[in-house]
């Protein structure tokens, strides 16, 4: 076999240079920011879709296992890891563990044998069924009930399938509720409507009872207000609901759709960052406004890419003492030094939405400001080619797009939950660690 080969050059959608990357780094960046089967401004759901199934045999089981495992609990996404799962499990590969921790909900049992059997019904291997029958012991009486929907997988079917043991006589009993169809209702917005009560008193109930949750609450925000619901208990409501599963994006949804509550929304949101070390020295942050970031998320929904990334700026700036705000497309903007989502309406305010030209606005940026970390918000794909940060450079991608510029001398995060900066404030809390320890007596 001739190995002497010229490697072929790698372009972004945009034309610029892109770096070549490994099967492992290629299946993060499809998957973090991934809503399953949803078209992207480039690359169609599909497209996407198989690239997933197919880098899955090439990548280190392990890996794929870790990569699914993040992308459920720390980036937050739902149907993308269970994908990665099926796509492991045909490889014969898919440990107990791994499934048990990706499904969080009863109704990613019945999904993932769906997307198991999206080529047609075969086999289940044993570990698939152990990791079913583990996760199943895990949902109670009223997530079982939620989700026992009249779909062509059921509930009842995935038990059936899998063989689960119960864990007490108080599960056994559940569960044969469960396959004879005798399961109480739920306590959800939807059965108490069906059941013939008012959105008022529905809301009301769920909201005095603490019984409905974060996402739930937010994308109701505007049939509680249509209702009349007593603005006092939705203000308590956002104020203590749980935010770790949230991702940043779906704050600015809420907003979007109840600017009433716009300031107790944002407080919402910055809760995200509770717990999260603080940036010190020079921050610059370049957001990409570029006409590809407005592209929708989902085929049913109207956010988009830009309020991914604006999400993710607006946690940044709480993050930083010391930044600038910048955003890029056909030129380079200063940003108003603004917070919350006046940050996000300054950023998408600021210029015209079209090409993408970060190469230049990095050189800009380079040659303007003297900073200590640059972050770099946006789906890489650049017209022009990259140059090398001057201090530490983040790219974060919030796209699913093949190809990408950020690496080399960028540190590449793929993602729109709050936890890539995390990552980040960690990654260099370590590094720092790592610099004291090496100082030893005498060294100064």
């Amino acid at each position: 076999m001739q190995t002497n080969k010229k490697i072929a050059k790698l372009f972004t959608h945009e034309g610029a240079t892109a770096k070549h990357i490994n099967a492992e780094l290629m299946l993060r960046r499809s998957v973090m920011s991934c809503m399953l089967w949803e078209n992207e401004f480039y690359e169609d759901g599909v497209s996407i879709a198989d690239r997933i199934k197919a880098l899955v045999p090439q990548v280190d089981a392990a890996k794929v296992a870790s990569i699914a495992v993040e992308a459920r609990t720390s980036m937050k996404l739902r149907h993308a890891p269970l994908w990665l799962c099926a796509a492991l499990a045909k490889t014969g590969s898919l440990k107990v563990s791994t499934l048990d921790a990706v499904i969080q909900r009863a109704d990613e049992l019945p999904e993932f044998l769906s997307m198991y059997w999206k080529d047609g019904k075969c086999t289940i291997s044993a570990q698939v069924k152990k990791g079913l029958a583990r996760a199943f012991t895990k949902f109670d009486a009223y997530s079982l009930s939620k989700y026992n929907r009249d779909q062509a997988i059921k509930l009842r079917d995935v038990l059936f399938l899998c063989h689960a043991k119960p864990n007490s006589a108080e599960q056994a009993q559940i569960w044969k509720d469960l396959i004879d169809g005798t399961l109480a209702p739920p306590d959800t917005w939807e059965s108490k409507m069906a059941s013939g009560k008012s959105k008022k008193e529905t809301f009301t109930d769920l909201l005095k009872a603490k019984n409905l949750g974060g996402l739930a609450l937010l994308r109701n925000l505007r049939n509680m207000a249509e209702s009349g619901v007593d603005e006092h208990l939705i203000t308590e409501g956002l104020s203590t609901m749980r935010v770790d599963r949230i991702l940043p994006f779906r704050f600015i949804a809420a907003a979007r759709h109840a600017p009433q509550w716009e300031s107790i929304i944002e407080s919402s949101l910055m809760r995200c960052l509770d717990g999260n070390r603080k940036f010190t020295g020079r921050t610059v942050l370049l957001v990409d406004v570029s006409g590809s970031m407005y592209c929708p998320m989902s085929a049913k929904s109207d956010m988009q890419r830009i309020d991914a990334a604006c999400g993710l700026g607006i946690c940044c700036r709480e993050l930083c003492d010391d930044i600038a705000v910048y955003s890029f497309s056909e030129k380079t903007c200063r940003v108003p030094d603004r917070r919350g989502f006046a940050l996000r309406d300054a950023i998408t305010g600021s210029q015209y939405h079209s090409g993408t030209y970060m190469g230049k606005a990095v050189h800009y940026i380079n040659e303007k400001e003297k900073y200590d970390r640059l972050i770099v918000i946006t789906d890489e794909q650049s017209f022009d080619p990259i140059p090398n940060p001057v201090g530490k450079g983040y790219m974060i991608n919030v796209a699913s797009n093949k190809n990408g510029v950020g690496y080399g001398a960028w540190t590449h995060l793929d993602g729109f939950s709050e936890a890539v900066l995390s990552w980040i404030s960690e990654f260099e809390s370590s590094e720092e660690a790592s610099e004291r320890s090496a100082i030893t007596p005498g060294t100064l």
